[in-house]
């Protein structure tokens, strides 16, 4: 791994180990990186009253909004499954919202394994739509 990914996998690494996933059982770290070049991270938080509960890639972004930063440049989702953690459907949505480069690249990993997979966000998501379609 690139010194870069491995600082957004160390990020989504601790950002997982704090996720409140009592139900699932399946703890999620995302980290970003901002266009300052910041790192930004989240985790999934569940509630007993489904689908209530809180993606880690939101609350990344949520992060992020809040230290004044407004575009995702790169992306590391972690978690625990045998297959690539990738962003689900509605949290492509949410990130397309700050995602100006559909070629960022979008990296999905495993705590033991590492790295499993990286993308772009066109490939991820290819069909996008966004404020521009309304």
């Amino acid at each position: 791994m690139s010194p870069e990914i491995q600082t957004l996998f160390d990020a989504a690494l601790a950002a997982q180990q704090q996720a409140h996933a009592p139900y699932s059982q399946f703890p999620v770290g995302a980290a970003l990186r901002c266009e300052r070049g910041l790192v930004h991270v989240g985790c999934n938080i569940e509630n007993a009253a489904y689908p209530s509960g809180w993606c880690a890639e939101p609350t990344a972004i949520s992060h992020m909004i809040v230290s004044g930063s407004r575009e995702v440049r790169e992306l590391l989702v972690i978690g625990n499954s045998d297959e690539a953690c990738s962003p689900c459907g509605l949290c492509r949505q949410r990130l397309n919202e700050f995602v100006k480069d559909s070629g960022i690249r979008v990296h999905m990993a495993h705590p033991q394994r590492g790295l499993l997979k990286t993308v772009s966000f066109a490939e991820l998501y290819p069909h996008r739509f966004g404020g521009e379609h309304l």
